[in-house]
């Protein structure tokens, strides 16, 4: 009777319990009670904080004078050429200079999101060499974050080291995946030849 010696040992635990009356259930701000709105409008500004899925907890260090370089598969060997040789048009640029890891990664994430938004094909990161820190391994910091937050955006088609006269190994031009707007007066022009 197994069923008999749990009810009787659940009674023994409750004895003495009395239920609560209707005016002691908390049911707001009353008497100093917790205010749930700043809890609400914090979930809210994480939720969008969220989409941020670039990681500042561990990167592979890169040195500051390594060539970044990396192509999806798809991307033309011509138009990573091109990319490579500066030949594209930039038409937006981001300057990372004198910022920390966690601003940087907040710049970058909504720079590419700006991008697509615009339409824009070709920008152009600012990140720096970061070999004026005599750290040696601290130095090349926001150089060695962009070569890995780059390569986890799903916008980012490719990027390369830029041209010595717009950075050179403190910059990288960056090639966004064409957007929907932009496939499609693509198709369409191609279509009327």
């Amino acid at each position: 009777m197994q069923e008999d010696d749990d009810f009787s040992l659940f009674a023994q635990e409750v004895q003495g319990i009395r239920p609560m009356k209707k005016t002691e259930v908390y049911l707001g701000k009353k008497q100093g009670g917790v205010d749930f709105t700043e809890r609400k409008i914090a979930a809210q500004v994480a939720k969008v904080e969220d989409r941020n899925h670039l990681s500042k907890d561990y990167v592979e260090r890169v040195d500051p004078d390594d060539m970044l370089e990396y192509k999806k598969d798809g991307v033309q060997d011509g138009v990573f050429k091109r990319l490579r040789q500066g030949k594209y048009g930039i038409e937006s640029r981001l300057d990372l200079h004198r910022r920390t890891v966690e601003q940087a990664r907040r710049e970058v994430f909504q720079f590419v999101e700006d991008c697509m938004r615009h339409d824009i094909r070709v920008g152009i990161i600012v990140h720096g060499k970061g070999d004026r820190t005599p750290d040696p391994l601290e130095q090349a910091t926001i150089k060695s974050f962009i070569n890995k937050w780059l390569r986890d955006l799903d916008d980012v088609m490719a990027f390369h080291t830029a041209q010595r006269h717009h950075g050179g190994l403190g910059a990288v031009y960056v090639l966004f995946r064409k957007s929907e707007k932009a496939r499609l007066e693509n198709w369409e022009r191609h279509q009327k030849r």
